[in-house]
């Protein structure tokens, strides 16, 4: 696929995908939500990555729905998602309460992390939320947005945000689409960390490749794995499946590779096997 706005870098074992209509201030069409399906499948097929980090070009992260989108659903007197039929399904096949828009992410088999740089609204702060961690630049604005232009809450927020941060928190945040500052939102339980402008991508970066360097692969897939499923599961079923993985995760290379390391006192040498 020719991207045209979304960037996408590979490095150290890190995907960066970084949404790319910075006059727009990010704002989502139907082209971005296609070549980010597009690049998150990529990613999460390459051996080579170990982890995805998503954020915004220029001063926004994601301002919500491109307003000649909107528009446009207006004048056409529906919604129209202006996405072609065919998507790339990201994650797809994990569990069926997984398979569709944006909870695909619980699918795939890698962490990502949302570096939150500058305004997160609408359809912006639903990625930052399926994201696995979330780091966001000081003073960054987050809003559900969907209330003052007569929506419901997007994309399943209503059955995520209640599980992130509690159920009073989240009545807030969806029936008032108030504006939340970074400092706020850390309160909240919202973002695990608040950090200078200047200091977001390098500390996102740090943290990506101490997880990657210091967790086996098939640990941060498998855990990664529980922690969505469980969400569905009761907890003696938790602690079955849990039982299993490690009968199973304990005869793998990885296994004894951690072990090695950990009584010789040295960095894994990991083999993703």
């Amino acid at each position: 696929m020719e991207l045209k706005v979304i960037l996408y870098e590979v490095s150290d074992g890190i995907a960066t995908l970084t949404l790319n209509r910075p006059q727009r201030m990010n704002a989502w069409t139907g082209r971005m939500h296609t070549e980010y399906r597009w690049v998150l499948d990529q990613a999460d097929r390459d051996v080579a990555v170990h982890a995805i980090v998503v954020t915004g070009a220029g001063r926004a992260f994601c301002a919500g729905a491109d307003a000649r989108a909107l528009e446009g659903h207006v004048a056409k007197g529906h919604y129209d998602p202006g996405t072609p039929t065919e998507l790339a399904k990201p994650g797809y096949g994990a569990r069926s309460e997984f398979d569709t828009d944006f909870a695909y992410h619980f699918g795939l088999a890698k962490p990502v992390i949302a570096a939150i740089n500058g305004p997160a609204a609408g359809v912006g702060l639903v990625i930052a939320c399926y994201a696995d961690l979330r780091f966001a630049a000081a003073g960054a604005k987050l809003t559900t947005a969907h209330g003052k232009l007569n929506l419901p809450a997007e994309f399943g927020l209503s059955w995520l945000l209640p599980r992130m941060i509690g159920l009073t928190r989240a009545n807030d945040l969806l029936l008032s689409s108030r504006v939340v500052l970074a400092e706020e939102a850390l309160s909240l339980g919202l973002v695990n960390a608040v950090l200078p402008p200047e200091e977001l991508l390098p500390y996102t970066y740090r943290y990506v490749r101490d997880l990657i360097t210091t967790v086996s692969p098939g640990s941060l897939r498998e855990t990664k794995r529980q922690i969505y499923a469980d969400l569905h599961r009761d907890v003696g079923t938790a602690v079955r499946r849990a039982n299993a993985l490690v009968e199973r995760m304990a005869t793998e290379h990885d296994f004894a590779e951690g072990v090695a390391a950990f009584t010789e006192k040295r960095a894994p040498r990991w083999s993703g096997r």
